[in-house]
């Protein structure tokens, strides 16, 4: 059974065009992978489908009573409400139903035995369902995926405005889960999660009877839950049945026809143009060449995609810093309260550290502690000499309405146009990416920018709080071939082992010293 329709589909942002005539159907039970380049769209189609945009042409059809449930990173979560209350959320419609049920007994007191009759069948059918949705048994299926999720490690009494942006997107992954709708819809629901969580995750969406369409990067979480894969390129929408390594196999081979199809055709064309060039002139030759002409006029001609820039991430590197890169005396880093022992750590010229653990135990508090973004709640930290740091925040927040290349040339005022443009280029964004304003583009487009800002700085210390987020596989693979190029220091807190274990020299494990149960 179709549960979601989409029929020529068509937008586009400005003169961007995203879509273009594109149909899909979704069927009981799919658990599709939603993929390609930073910027073809896997978000729009989202919104688009939620609702959340308006199409320029094209319906969408949902199937009757079918419960949507949408991981968007942006909703936001009330002040004064517990992690337990926004998780009891899920269940609004269990709770809205006992309501109800408490509604029919009091009007039970003052019934006819006509309307009691009424009542009682009603009563019955909102018990059956209550009992049905496992409603007397919500606490411990709360408790169950908070678990999951490490939501119970940061206590699910504490309210939610005092969280950090990934626990909040936690909170609302959890909370969709809860739901367990008909179809869910996750946009990288894996950017604020852990390894252990992302196990745990995945063993969840494996066993997930429901349809569920994901967008993600992180290609071996991917391979293991879904069946179909979805790709989206040059502004269509191909299905491939299979993981994406069986995509990537079969889509190779179909790049390799089509591009033997165009040059044989291209020959077949040249020779023909050549025949009537030759003998259209002629009376013995002329019906001939017409003939050739007509077919050349009828020639249903191959066109190759364009081939969109490959991003290429070489790190400028200032003069070598001296041999303490940084070194902390009992350093105790927190907010209000502690997130830390006394921490006596010490980083020499040359190292690569990655920084692992779960999530809230102060991995990018440690960061921002150490560059002096704030202060530790006790100790001291002490930054080596010749030091030209490099910073790359997990995500910035506020809409950016500057242009790419306002974006860049502010921090790069001695450049001239031409060199703002090459530099963004280089990065893998097109001509339009490089002219719209930042707001506009996806997550990866605007990492990108981010990053082209940070590769033409010279420095010789770079500290990375989560790049591979929203970066496609070509930026991903090469971001890492670059970082490993590198020759200055890096601290770099990331949740992708297969991303930077060829990378680093050390692994500091954060749960070693969180004042955290972990």
């Amino acid at each position: 059974m179709s549960i979601l329709t989409v029929k020529n589909l068509s937008h586009g942002f400005g003169d961007r065009a995203i879509f273009n005539n594109v149909s899909f159907r979704l069927l009981k039970g799919e658990h599709i992978g939603l993929i390609g380049a930073n910027g073809e769209g896997k978000s729009t189609f989202m919104n688009i489908v939620t609702g959340k945009f308006e199409p320029d042409e094209g319906q969408i059809e949902w199937a009757k009573n079918v419960r949507v449930g949408y991981l968007d990173q942006h909703t936001s979560l009330e002040k004064g409400m517990t992690i337990r209350d926004a998780l009891k959320t899920a269940f609004k419609y269990l709770f809205d139903m006992e309501a109800e049920m408490n509604h029919i007994c009091e009007r039970m007191a003052e019934a006819s035995p006509e309307e009691l009759e009424v009542l009682l069948e009603d009563m019955g059918t909102i018990q059956d369902t209550l009992t049905n949705n496992d409603f007397y048994v919500i606490d411990a299926k709360v408790e169950e995926v908070a678990k999951g999720l490490g939501l119970d490690e940061i206590g699910l009494e504490k309210d939610v405005h005092d969280l950090s942006g990934g626990q909040r997107t936690k909170i609302l992954l959890a909370k969709l889960l809860l739901e367990k709708p008909d179809i869910l819809l996750l946009d990288e629901p894996t950017n604020y999660l852990d390894e252990q969580h992302i196990e745990w995750l995945k063993r969840y969406l494996q066993g997930y009877e429901n349809a569920f369409i994901l967008i993600s990067h992180d290609i071996p979480f991917l391979n293991s839950v879904i069946n179909l894969i979805y790709h989206m390129e040059n502004q269509e929408l191909n299905r491939y049945v299979g993981d994406y390594d069986n995509f990537l196999n079969v889509y190779d081979a179909k790049k390799q026809q089509l591009e033997s199809a165009y040059r044989k055709q291209q020959q077949e064309i040249e020779e023909l143009k050549d025949f009537v060039a030759r003998n259209k002139a002629r009376v013995a030759t002329r019906n001939m060449a017409m003939s050739r002409q007509k077919k050349l006029d009828k020639m249903d001609v191959i066109e190759l995609a364009k081939e969109k820039p490959k991003p290429e991430f070489n790190f400028k590197e200032a003069r070598v810093s001296g041999k303490l890169v940084f070194q902390t005396k009992d350093l105790v880093i927190g907010y209000e309260e502690p997130l830390s022992k006394p921490l006596n750590l010490t980083m020499e010229r040359g190292q690569k550290i990655a920084l692992v653990g779960a999530n809230g135990l102060g991995k990018t508090t440690l960061l921002r502690s150490i560059l002096g973004e704030i202060t530790g709640l006790g100790g001291s930290v002490e930054l080596g000499d010749y030091l030209h740091i490099g910073y790359f925040q997990q995500e910035v927040t506020e809409a950016n309405y500057k242009t790419c290349i306002e974006e860049v040339w502010q921090d790069f005022p001695s450049y001239t146009q031409y060199q703002v443009r090459a530099a963004l280029a280089k990065c893998g964004l097109t001509t339009k990416h490089i002219e719209s304003k930042v707001v506009v583009l996806s997550g990866g487009e605007q990492s990108k920018v981010r990053l082209c800002k940070l590769i033409n700085k010279e420095t010789n210390l770079l500290v990375l709080d989560e790049p591979t987020n929203h970066l496609d596989v070509d930026a991903k693979d090469e971001l890492k071939r670059a970082l490993k190029e590198y020759k200055g220091s890096i601290l770099l807190i990331c949740h992708e082992p297969e991303f930077y274990i060829d990378i680093v020299s050390d692994v500091w494990n954060c749960e070693n010293w969180t004042t955290k149960i972990v």
